[in-house]
């Protein structure tokens, strides 16, 4: 689809329209929303905000691919009307950049929660049931409680009003800001294990799966910190 020749007010309406009969209309749909949520990240928060809603926490995770570690989730409520140019999903930021905007979020942010959940918790309920419930650790560790929460993808039984957004880090701000508290989180989880085990090369590879790490596997053996129930490790240890 080709939108240029549009206004942002106009494709909202064509968006609106589109959903009443959102059966026939997936695609566009899900094309329209990508692409005016990429013009503005703070589309989500301004339709809660337009409800009389102010307190507004975005929660994503980071950590369910690799083969090492836990999962951490952060859930992160800015300030009203707050916008910090650049920020989106912390896949695509340097490693500078996501330090630049976690020490901003960081002073900024009315509350930030984090939630853990370690390999062998992982290794026990799976990694989907694990992420879960460290979103939910997430949000019970704000010391605010928010009134609306926007979570990348997953799907939470809430006693608070939320809103499940596919691609919601790339979406919404309030998710991106919790994407990168969870990604720099991890990351320094990683360089700590890292000076633990250095032929491991955690510090490059952040546990996931990459030759590197795969072929250390093979050579020094399978730590505590990895995960059982991921491949290759599950048939390594038989």
């Amino acid at each position: 689809m080709i939108f240029d020749d549009y206004s942002i007010l106009k494709l909202e309406k064509l968006l609106n329209d589109l959903k009443k009969n959102e059966k026939d209309n997936k695609k566009q749909i899900k094309e329209l929303d990508l692409y005016l949520s990429l013009k503005d990240n703070m589309r989500y928060e301004k339709k809660y905000y337009k409800e009389g809603f102010t307190l507004i926490a975005g929660v994503d995770e980071v950590g369910r691919g690799p083969l090492v570690g836990p999962v951490v989730t952060a859930a992160v409520i800015l300030p009203k009307d707050y916008v910090l140019k650049g920020l989106t999903d912390s896949k695509k930021l340097s490693e500078k950049k996501r330090n630049y905007f976690y020490d901003i979020i960081k002073r900024d942010a009315l509350s930030i929660g984090i939630g853990v959940v370690s390999n062998d918790k992982i290794d026990e309920i799976n990694i989907y049931e694990a992420t879960k419930i460290a979103m939910k650790e997430a949000i019970s560790n704000l010391n605010i409680k928010p009134e609306v929460i926007l979570i990348d993808a997953m799907k939470l039984d809430l006693d608070i009003k939320s809103e499940s957004i596919i691609k919601g880090d790339l979406k919404s701000q309030s998710i991106a800001a919790a994407s990168v508290i969870a990604k720099v989180t991890r990351d320094k989880m990683m360089y700590e294990l890292d000076e633990k085990y250095p032929m491991y090369n955690f510090k490059n590879n952040k546990g996931y799966p990459t030759k590197d790490h795969v072929n250390a596997i093979k050579e020094y053996g399978i730590i505590k910190e990895h995960r059982k129930s991921y491949e290759p490790i599950k048939s390594m240890g038989k």
